[in-house]
């Protein structure tokens, strides 16, 4: 999760953060990408179609309040 929040969002273009409405009701958050290229694991050059992918973040929070202030301290960076 860490190299997801510090390598691979900053790599999204014109990236300023992440919704904070994306919770479910139960602490778990949700939210789509729209090119695998963003993982620095991915090699360019044998790229043969872009593909998105949706991103699910299961937590034990049992709110969403609880749930943003788990992901907000472990660095999520949500958009004010």
């Amino acid at each position: 999760l860490d190299k997801f929040i510090s390598i691979a969002l900053p790599r999204i273009r014109d990236f300023q953060g992440v919704s904070p409405k994306s919770f479910d009701g139960r602490g778990n958050y949700a939210f789509g990408v729209k090119e695998q290229v963003i993982f620095p694991e991915i090699n360019h050059d044998k790229i043969v179609s872009v593909y998105g992918m949706d991103v699910i973040i299961v937590t034990s929070a049992r709110t969403n309040e609880e749930g943003r202030a788990l992901l907000r301290h472990l660095g999520m960076p949500f958009k004010k």
